[in-house]
This record gives structure tokens, C-alpha cells and sequence, in this order.
């Protein structure tokens, strides 16, 4: 036997072989279309067996969902490319739809006519179900079924282009519950949940269909009256919201009271912006609870407006960046496999010398406004790399996760200070994780795409912090070199209490491993969050349960305790 022949036999046994264990479904037919040979996986998706469909044509599989169109389309690709590939719906042998991504090929003989097809899919349903459940966590909130921050700033700024072209009118409400905090308290969390969906359901049924309401967090909402003729209309809604909620709310057998307190802004007098049209929004509501809760309040700029106040909390920032009034704080990250703290997060705090600790919540945005966050960024990023290295005497494999802000990331000098803050504190850049939100990489995707590789050239990590929150395509995501997706807390706040929640958690982190990448859980306060994250096998944990944030001292004492452990 000659080795060419040897040769062939050896390719055809192994090529047998893949065909036989591979998890793709793989059919050939003949010319006419009639199936020659199926592999097991076909047989194992569609349910039928070799032998009850050789000779016959694959149309017995057609789903019924698509129209002589598509497949005409279909046929007309694979005569003239002698290749299609796409998604299907077909049927399996039960009657059962599924989604395969399907890619048929013509096999041509050495006188190029076709004398085979060959076809390859995946079924990709559960694939798509988790997507389409993805997606729609994106953009609403999971306890109330409203409209999340994302998909409000989104229709916000939407409304605001439109009502700019056409010189309209609109409101903006911001919405605060008075005695949430004692429910909370006194009742707890379950009890919340429930006033809040419940609260959400009366404001649903006094507003119209253009109309949009949204959870803001917490006992947050937010509402756009869109294209209003006087702002009469946007008071009388805010009286109607106020007497809704007059009527006892029943939880848990018990009748429960609770107000309202609301700040109205409108387009354009009081705001062109998103910015600017909720901070308004945000006074008025304020205003609203200071002279007694249970009110509205429109905002006006002689009263309620604190550009003066916001002058000088810039100029304060300004003097802490000046003083050595900013301070990191280090959340531990617990490796959920080997009980072992894998790394850290910094998070930056303003200790001012009359407010005491003031929260980013506060300041950041300011910054970002403001341009201070650039200065900010590179303190924090060169703060945490000079600690990092002191760190990494004692555990030199310990991680230092840095968020970035979407100003900075932007800048055109980005790299270049990376780069100068690297030589300067001589840090390995293995070590570090950069985090960036969905909403700093969605809106220019392919600079953010290049951006990214650049960061990773550098063997720096990437995070995508706050995942679900706000991005807006999934096919954009594996796109993105990024190492981890850290799933935001509010998904984790209630996974012992919806199941929708946990559903979601596991769509997310089985997204991400069969993507490559390693899940970070955030916000995990409890033992229950903590052992059902390790038993889906999430890789990290992050939060009170582990943690809460150190000054660089207590997290040197953390971690020397933890190992003595």
C-alpha cells in the first residue's frame, strides 16, 4: 500500500472521527438536495435518526416562519457565492422550534459543477433567549417593569433633539417617596420592593402613553411629559401624582402611608441638556422636601437655582486636588474558587475639611463638567499604582482595578499619561484592570475598540464595570478585547427574593464564560448571594460581605488577617 493511499485512509478515519464529535449538527446531501449522511449532533438536535431521513429532502424541517422569499435568497447566494450563511428557524422532529446559525456550502466537482451541499449549524436558541432577556434587562428595571436610567436618558435625549426641530414644550418630573426609608426599616427590604412596585403601578395609571415613567433608583422615579402646550399641564399632573398616592398602600396585611415629594423642570427654559434638565429637576424636588414633603415644586432659577453653590464646590475641588484632600478607599475582590483575595478596587473620596467625606456621587460629576476630572483621574490611577507597587512586596500577584472616567478615556493624551504614570511608579501593568462603563464604550464603539487594544498592548486588564445597566448592543461585546464583566449590584441586591434576578445573574455569567472572560459579582452583602454566585460558579465576589472599602493601613491589616485565616 503506497503512504499517499496510507495517508488518505489515516485523513478519512480522523476526519470520520471530528465529524462524529463535534457538537455542530453537519448534513450533506446530493445535488437534488436529497440527505446522504447526517453526523450524531444533527441527530441529537433535530431528533431524528439517520435512518428515517436519508433520501429525503431537508424541507421537512422547515419551521413555517419564513416565506418563499428567504429561501429563494437563500438558494440564490449559495448558486452564485456557493456559500450562506445566517439564522434559521426550523422544526425539530417534536414539533418544537429552534434557531440554528446555519451555513451551507456547494461542493463542486473537479469540473466545477456542484455534486453535493454541504450544511453546518448550531442550535443558537437558548443563546438567543438569554440575549433577548439581556436586552431587555438593558433597558428596564427588573422590580418595577418601568424603564431603567438607561433607557429614560436615552428617550430623554431623544425627546430633547426632537422637541429642539420642532420647538416644543416638555416636562421633566423628579420623584421622590417620603417615608420610604421607614418601610424599609421597619417592615425591610421585601416590604420596600413591594411599595415600590406597587407605587409604580398608580403613576402608570394616571399617565398617558407618550408619556414616560422610569426608576431612577432606590425610591427614585423620573417622568417626561413630551410636546405640552402650557406648564399648567405638567402642575396638574404633578397635583394628580400627589392625591394618588394619598391612599393607603396594603403590605403584607398592613396598611402603609406614604408622600411624595416632586421637582418639575422644563424644556428649554430651565435646561437644554440631560444634565442640567434632571439637576434642576433634582433641586426643585429638594426645595419640595424642605418646605415639608408631600408637595411639587417647579423649578425656578431665583430659588432654587445653586450655580453658586456649584462655584464653589468647584473651587473647593480645585483646592483639594491642591491640598491632598482626595482619598482611596480599597474594596477587596474575593477569588470565589480559591477563598483567596485576588485584588482590589480603588474608589476615590474628597475629605473636605468642613463636610467631612463628601461621596462621588456628589463631586464626580462636577468634575466631569468641569474638566477637574482629567487632573482627578491621573492622581487616582498614579495613587493607586505607587500603593499597588508597595503592595505587591507582600503579594506580588495581587490585582488593582482603577475606574475610568469616560472624559478621561476620551482624551487624546490618554495613552501618553498611561504611559508616563507606568515609567513614574514602575508598576507591572499585568496587575492592573482598568474598569469602563457600557455607556463611556457604546456611543463610539470602534475608537473605543482601538483604544482598548492599545490599553492591551500594554498588558493592561480590562473590566466593563456595571454590567446590564446600560449597553446597548450585544453584538458589539465580543468585539470589545475585554478580560471582565462585573455584573452591578442591583442584580445581586435581590437574588434571594426574584427569581427573575437570578435568572438573569446566570444568562450573564454563562454569557461571559463561553465569551472567555472572568465575572466579577458586585454589591454581594449577604451569605446567601455569596454561596449562590459560587455555585454558578462565578469567579469573583466584591462588597460587604467580603469587605467594605479600606484606607490603604486597614487593607494592609485586611489582608495580612485574611492569609493568617
Amino acid at each position: 500500500m503506497g503512504s499517499k493511499l496510507l495517508e488518505q485512509i489515516v485523513f478519512i478515519n480522523i476526519a470520520n472521527k471530528v465529524m462524529k464529535h463535534i457538537n455542530e449538527g453537519v448534513m450533506v446531501t446530493d445535488r437534488e438536495g436529497n440527505i446522504m449522511w447526517v453526523n450524531p449532533a444533527f441527530e441529537i438536535v433535530t431528533g431524528y435518526h439517520q435512518e428515517e431521513i436519508i433520501g429525503q429532502n431537508p424541507r421537512f424541517l422547515q419551521s413555517g416562519l419564513h416565506d418563499k422569499a428567504f429561501y429563494k435568497n437563500m438558494w440564490k447566494a449559495i448558486i452564485e457565492n456557493g456559500v450562506w450563511k445566517g439564522e434559521i428557524w426550523n422544526k425539530r422532529k417534536d414539533g418544537e422550534l429552534f434557531l440554528e446559525w446555519l451555513t451551507v456550502h456547494a461542493i463542486k466537482d473537479p469540473q466545477g459543477n456542484v455534486s453535493h451541499y454541504l450544511a453546518i449549524f448550531s442550535d443558537i436558541t437558548m443563546q438567543k433567549r438569554n440575549i433577548e432577556q439581556l436586552k431587555r434587562l438593558a433597558h428596564y428595571d427588573m422590580l418595577t417593569g418601568v424603564p431603567n436610567r438607561y433607557l429614560f436618558t436615552k428617550r430623554l435625549e431623544d425627546l430633547i433633539e426632537t422637541s429642539r426641530q420642532h420647538r416644543q414644550l416638555f416636562a421633566l418630573m423628579f420623584l421622590d417617596l417620603d417615608r420610604f426609608k421607614y418601610v424599609n426599616d421597619t417592615l425591610g427590604h421585601h416590604a420596600g420592593d413591594s411599595l415600590l412596585q406597587k407605587v409604580a403601578q398608580r403613576l402608570k395609571g394616571i399617565l398617558q402613553k407618550k408619556d414616560t415613567l422610569a426608576r431612577f433608583g432606590g425610591d427614585e422615579f423620573v417622568i417626561i411629559l413630551p410636546n405640552l402646550k402650557h406648564i399648567r399641564e405638567a402642575a396638574q399632573i404633578a397635583k394628580m401624582i400627589i392625591d394618588v398616592l394619598k391612599a393607603p398602600f396594603s403590605i403584607e396585611g398592613q396598611d402603609i402611608y406614604v408622600t411624595a415629594s416632586i421637582g418639575v423642570s422644563f424644556y428649554p427654559h430651565d435646561g437644554k441638556n440631560v444634565e442640567v434638565l434632571i439637576r434642576n429637576a433634582d433641586r426643585a424636588m429638594h426645595s419640595a422636601k424642605k418646605k415639608g414633603k408631600n408637595r411639587f415644586e417647579l423649578y425656578n432659577s431665583y430659588e432654587h437655582g445653586s450655580d453658586e453653590q456649584d462655584l464653589v464646590l468647584e473651587n473647593d475641588l480645585h483646592k483639594a486636588l491642591e491640598r491632598g484632600e482626595l482619598l482611596l478607599y480599597y474594596q477587596p475582590q474575593l477569588d470565589l474558587r480559591t477563598n483567596q483575595i485576588s485584588g482590589v478596587e480603588a474608589l476615590v473620596r474628597w475629605k473636605h475639611p468642613e463636610r467631612g467625606l463628601v461621596s462621588p456621587a456628589a463631586f464626580i460629576p462636577l468634575a466631569e463638567e468641569t474638566g477637574l476630572i482629567i487632573p482627578m483621574s491621573e492622581w487616582v490611577l498614579e495613587e493607586a499604582c505607587r500603593q499597588l507597587k508597595q503592595l505587591h512586596l507582600a503579594y506580588p500577584k495581587l490585582k488593582m482595578n482603577v475606574n475610568i472616567s469616560a472624559v478621561h478615556f476620551l482624551q487624546n493624551e490618554f495613552v501618553k499619561t498611561i504611559d508616563r504614570i507606568f515609567e513614574k511608579t514602575a508598576v507591572d501593568p499585568r496587575y492592573l484592570e482598568l474598569e469602563l462603563t457600557e455607556s463611556t464604550l457604546m456611543p463610539n464603539a470602534p475608537f473605543a475598540i482601538e483604544r482598548l487594544v492599545q490599553m492591551k498592548q500594554k498588558q493592561i486588564k480590562i473590566a466593563i464595570d456595571d454590567f446590564g445597566t446600560g449597553f446597548s448592543s450585544l453584538s458589539y461585546l465580543h468585539r470589545f478585547p475585554i478580560d471582565t464583566l462585573k455584573i452591578d449590584q442591583s442584580f445581586i441586591r435581590h437574588l434571594s427574593s426574584y427569581r427573575g434576578e437570578a435568572s438573569i445573574v446566570k444568562a450573564i455569567i454563562e454569557m461571559g464564560h463561553s465569551l472567555n472572560l472572568s465575572i466579577v459579582a458586585e454589591g454581594v452583602e449577604t451569605e446567601k448571594q455569596y454561596k449562590f454566585l459560587k455555585e454558578q460558579r462565578c469567579d469573583y465576589a466584591q462588597g460587604y460581605y467580603i469587605s467594605k472599602p479600606l484606607l490603604f493601613d486597614e487593607l494592609q491589616q485586611f489582608l495580612r488577617e485574611w492569609n493568617t485565616e
